[in-house]
């Protein structure tokens, strides 16, 4: 897939699977588990318009050496074959060995990466557009923005995204994930025509603007019910309300139930003012809930927290009375 086809592709909607790492007991990566789940998405979402994203965020890619992000990216790339792009995350600060990651992906056969905004040193504008300016310029592959100010402290400005759409063409996405709905709107306004931009806060947020003309949106919960997710953007990109709705009250049980346990093994320790305030349990649960349900989610690695019995009774609950899922196998 070349780079106009990547664009047009995510443009025209995507489910944007972040896949998660199992780890075993001993926090070791548990590779066959992992391929497991990409040939259960493989299967599950056959013939429809996912991405899959292996090594970001929900992947617990800052706590992966590079041999491992390596292997797992190897491995989404064999298992996907022609069926979906293949899109790692990238979480660097230095631009230098963001590129290094970057070339390995190529080299690998991914169809692009994804590039979270760059921490720890708070750039100016200049240096921002700099930074994917260095990395875009020396591939081959298509470039998405992570626009994450959550994890970042920083965020990329409608005016600056379309500059740098500007200047390469192989810039052909944006993880958005803004909590301000006019911010969102203006970066559709502003560089949608140029560029797939997608809802990064997940499944939720998707059913609450989709019809602002986000493409799609990324989604933690097809890690093990990839069938409803495909359902969820098929309904808004046909603009079925009554879908919409009827999938929103189920995903709302789990975003409850995020909000539970975030308060339960709380307080954050972020000293960001809210809605700046996640402390990211969302992924303890997504594993759990693979594992409630007959797939290998694994353990999460620390400083994430495991849930306790009595969440995951409380879990698997929700699971199969609210969202109507089996176990699978």
């Amino acid at each position: 897939m070349d780079i106009n086809q990547l664009r047009s592709f995510l443009k025209k909607g995507i489910v944007q699977c972040v896949l998660v790492t199992p780890f075993k007991e001993n926090s070791e990566v548990d590779y066959d588990a992992y391929r497991e789940l990409v040939k259960f998405i493989k299967e599950k979402a056959k013939n429809k318009p996912f991405v899959l994203t292996p090594g970001g965020t929900t992947g617990e890619g800052y706590a992966l050496t590079e041999n491992e992000w390596e292997r797992i990216v190897d491995i989404t790339i064999e298992e996907a074959g022609s069926s979906f792009p293949v899109i790692p995350g990238i979480i660097e600060p230095s631009v230098h060995k963001a590129l290094l990651k970057t070339k390995k992906a190529e080299s690998l056969g991914a169809s692009g990466v994804m590039i979270v905004l760059p921490s720890y040193i708070v750039p100016n504008e200049n240096g921002l557009l700099n930074y994917y300016s260095e990395i875009a310029k020396k591939i081959n592959i298509g470039v998405v923005v992570y626009n994450n100010p959550d994890v970042s402290k920083i965020y990329m400005k409608p005016h600056l995204l379309r500059a740098l759409a500007e200047k390469h063409d192989n810039v052909v996405g944006v993880k958005e994930n803004t909590p301000s709905v006019p911010t969102l709107y203006s970066q559709l306004k502003t560089a949608g025509d140029m560029l797939a931009i997608w809802q990064g806060r997940g499944e939720w947020w998707y059913s609450a603007t989709f019809h602002l003309g986000v493409a799609g949106f990324a989604s933690g919960l097809s890690n093990f019910a990839p069938q409803m997710t495909s359902e969820l953007l098929e309904a808004g990109l046909t603009r079925n309300f009554d879908k919409i709705d009827e999938i929103r009250e189920k995903i709302w049980l789990l975003e409850r139930f995020f909000s539970k346990m975030e308060l339960k093994y709380g307080p954050t320790t972020t000293i960001l003012p809210p809605p700046y305030t996640s402390s990211y349990v969302s992924i303890s649960v997504i594993k759990a809930a693979m594992n409630a349900l007959g797939l290998r989610g694994g353990r999460v690695r620390v400083p994430l927290n495991e849930l306790s019995r009595e969440d995951l009774e409380e879990l698997e609950k929700i699971l199969v009375e609210g969202l109507g899922l089996t176990k699978y196998g």
